[in-house]
């Protein structure tokens, strides 16, 4: 099997995705709740983040991924949480789905 084929099999996604492992801060507007949390991978579609806390499949939240390069700005987005799975000592696993890009 090529390397192309590969991904093709591996990753049936419109986007691929990119390991990030960067903080990123998770806004919840119901309550206004500010956590911190490590963005673990990056597509155009959407981002892996594990927070200290749980969420409801369906919440939206507002998440802001700053930039390291001056030349580019933070990536402000409105998410959608698609799943949310448990990970050791209190820490979860959150599938979120990019909505809309406020910047």
């Amino acid at each position: 099997m090529t390397s192309s084929s590969m991904r093709n099999y591996n990753e049936k996604r419109d986007f691929i995705r990119m390991r990030v492992d960067s903080e990123v801060q998770v806004t919840d507007p119901e309550s206004g709740r500010v956590l911190k949390g490590i963005c673990r991978d990056l597509s155009g579609a959407g981002m892996s983040v594990e927070l200290d806390m749980a969420f409801e499949a369906g919440a939206t939240l507002k998440a802001l991924l700053p930039s390291n390069n001056e030349a580019f700005p933070p990536l402000e987005s409105i998410v959608r949480v698609v799943r949310c799975t448990p990970k050791d000592e209190g820490r979860f696993e959150l599938g979120l789905k990019i909505e809309q890009i406020s910047r």
